[in-house]
């Protein structure tokens, strides 16, 4: 090959492969999984299963005398011990006194803690003179103070429902406080665009935006409700569940602990179960992750 077939072999265009077009398709991929939604006795079953593990083992143990049965009674003896309180009606008294004395102290410092976190975070300059006070007096524990409670007040209900209250004060307030700092200041942007008026702003923006926090200290504020009540109980009563599981550590009852113990823990979780569910009802503009 001679030098002049070379040189024009080498200014020719190199010729590629052409690519073969994929046809195209409408449909875009779906990476998502498709979730099935779970019925309630489903939900119901998937719970059930370790507290049932848990007291055929419990119930097995306890047949077997591997624990005391004055140290740990079985299942058994605790349900046997429940129900000869519900004949007797003893039960039925002492659970309607303490509802009565967790439901008062909680509307009362419910109720203040709502008002005074939504005063705190709707101003600073009363931020500024209330909020310091209150941050010291939450760091008070309960058994600090209920001596204090006791000289001032004596062993009356009145003493017993303010230690409740001063329980369920706190958690709602502080939640209360945060939902309403946490809104997005664009919002107010756009609220002075619509000409919202100060009570427009705080019905229509403010209080819907902190809803998720009111209801979560609504939560708390109730299961520190019922720790007040244990407190209050014990530190000096006559009726009352916790003055019943007072009464049987006296006697070394301890399937009549048990009882009360688990009636604290039932009417706990139900008044739990329908804070959620307001929750359900009141947030269903939040699409939130679910896990």
């Amino acid at each position: 090959m001679s030098q002049a077939e070379v040189i024009v072999g080498q200014n020719q265009p190199i010729s590629r492969p052409k690519a073969v077009e994929q046809p195209v398709s409408s449909e875009q991929p779906n990476f998502s999984t498709p979730q099935r939604k779970e019925g309630r006795w489903e939900l119901v079953v998937r719970g059930s299963i370790l507290p049932i593990t848990a007291l055929i083992l419990w119930q097995i143990f306890g047949s077997l005398g591997v624990v005391s049965k004055t140290l740990l009674p079985t299942p058994y003896a605790i349900w046997q011990a429940f129900y000869d309180l519900l004949i007797s009606g003893e039960l039925f008294r002492h659970v309607k006194i303490s509802i009565w004395r967790a439901a008062v102290g909680f509307l009362i410092g419910g109720s203040l803690g709502l008002g005074f976190g939504l005063l705190v975070g709707l101003f600073r300059k009363f931020e500024q003179t209330v909020d310091p006070s209150v941050q010291m007096l939450r760091t008070i524990p309960h058994l600090a103070i209920t001596p204090l409670f006791i000289l001032w007040f004596g062993f009356g209900e009145f003493s017993k429902v303010l230690l409740i209250a001063k329980g369920a004060f706190f958690p709602l307030y502080v939640q209360t406080f945060l939902g309403i700092r946490n809104v997005d200041s664009k919002l107010f942007d756009v609220a002075r665009v619509l000409e919202f008026s100060k009570f427009k702003q705080i019905t229509k923006l403010v209080l819907p935006a902190a809803l998720p926090n009111i209801l979560l200290g609504l939560r708390l504020s109730i299961g520190v409700a019922w720790l007040g009540l244990v407190v209050a109980e014990l530190m000096g009563s006559s009726e009352g569940v916790g003055y019943l599981i007072l009464d049987a550590r006296q006697f070394s009852q301890t399937a009549i602990v048990f009882v009360g113990i688990l009636i604290f823990a039932f009417v706990g979780k139900g008044s739990d179960s329908l804070v959620r569910v307001l929750e359900k009802k009141l947030l269903k503009w939040r699409d939130s992750f679910k896990g």
